[in-house]
């Protein structure tokens, strides 16, 4: 008899089970970093221009295919901390807390100037597209300051500065990204589009008003005309004009003139050897002579960053007896600061 043998089968079921694909979550980040608008020396004299740069990098990540990004942006600068409230123009400050005027422009024709959502005035709008392959992408933009300090005067020596930090300026923006295709720009630089966020990007204007002083004018001193012999005083004035920059220390000396001999001034006659002597004071007493030793004969003070005037008191003393013609000397005004 023939035996059987029977064998259990087991069958296996295999199961896969399958999820449609995702994609990760795309993230994008922008940061700005600027320049220093440095003006340098400034004199108020003339219009003085500088430009400074700033740099804007946006990176996208999260993503696994192919991808556009578009970017809107808004770089907003406000009056800055030294500002105290002004755009127009803006404001630098020394240690003083006096004033220099400045402006920040859109343009190189500078006719535009750059400001704030904030406080109603136009910041500088940039637009962004790149592509974001596989991982993730990114992108670049650059902007110009356009700085001016305008022609002003009564300017005060000095460092000066205005720092944009804190609040004082603020990158805004927002993305728009897809797979397919090329996004739209999001609706403004703080709506619309995937996402978005708000970035810092500080600077420092500064500039610097050097001590100067310039003489305007010199007026002439005469003592008339005398009848024989010099037999009283004659006193005249004369007036000094000349401009310093404020809080500018000064020092206006006058030397002793072309024909003096020793410390005694002298009118000379012609190409003679005849002389009339006379001096120069600085006080309508006629006690203090004016000289060019820096603190011990000559007259000191501050700039004001307007016109200055002094009075030059002079005298021929009696009695001198002098052959009859015109007398000169040509004095040399000195002003140390």
């Amino acid at each position: 008899m023939t035996g059987h043998r029977s064998f259990a089968g087991i069958a296996l079921l295999l199961a896969l089970l399958c999820w449609p694909a995702q994609r990760a979550q795309a993230a994008t980040t922008c940061t700005a970093s600027a320049g220093n608008l440095a003006f340098g020396s400034v004199n108020g004299a003339a219009n003085a221009d500088t430009t400074a740069g700033i740099t804007i990098t946006c990176n996208t990540t999260g993503l696994l295919v192919l991808a556009q990004v578009r970017v809107r942006m808004c770089l907003n600068i406000g009056d800055g901390v030294n500002g105290g409230g002004q755009f127009a123009p803006r404001r630098m400050t020394n240690s003083f807390s006096d004033a220099l005027q400045f402006q920040i422009y859109r343009d190189a024709a500078r006719s535009q100037v750059w400001g704030t959502v904030n406080n109603g005035t136009t910041p500088l709008l940039i637009d962004l597209e790149y592509s974001a392959p596989v991982l993730g992408g990114s992108g670049n933009a650059s902007a110009t300051m356009y700085g001016r300090v305008p022609m002003q005067a009564g300017l005060a020596a000095g460092s000066y500065s205005n720092p944009f930090t804190g609040n004082h300026t603020l990158l805004q923006y927002r993305y728009s990204e897809t797979l397919i295709g090329t996004p739209q720009y999001p609706t403004s630089c703080t709506s619309g589009g995937t996402g978005g966020s708000t970035t810092p990007f500080p600077f420092t204007a500064s500039a610097t008003v050097p001590n100067n002083c310039s003489i305007a004018s010199a007026d002439n001193l005469e003592f008339g005309s005398v009848a024989g012999t010099i037999g009283t005083d004659r006193d005249q004035t004369s007036t000094l004009s000349f401009t310093c920059t404020g809080r500018t220390a000064w020092n206006v000396g006058l030397d002793n003139g072309q024909n003096a001999s020793g410390n005694t001034r002298r009118m000379r006659l012609g190409a003679s050897s005849n002389y009339v002597t006379y001096e120069l004071y600085r006080d309508a007493a006629r006690t203090q002579r004016w000289g060019t030793t820096l603190g011990t004969d000559t007259v000191a003070g501050t700039g004001s960053g307007s016109a200055q005037s002094l009075t030059v008191h002079g005298r021929v003393p009696a009695t001198q007896a002098v052959p009859a013609g015109l007398y000169r000397d040509v004095v040399t005004v000195t002003v140390t600061y």
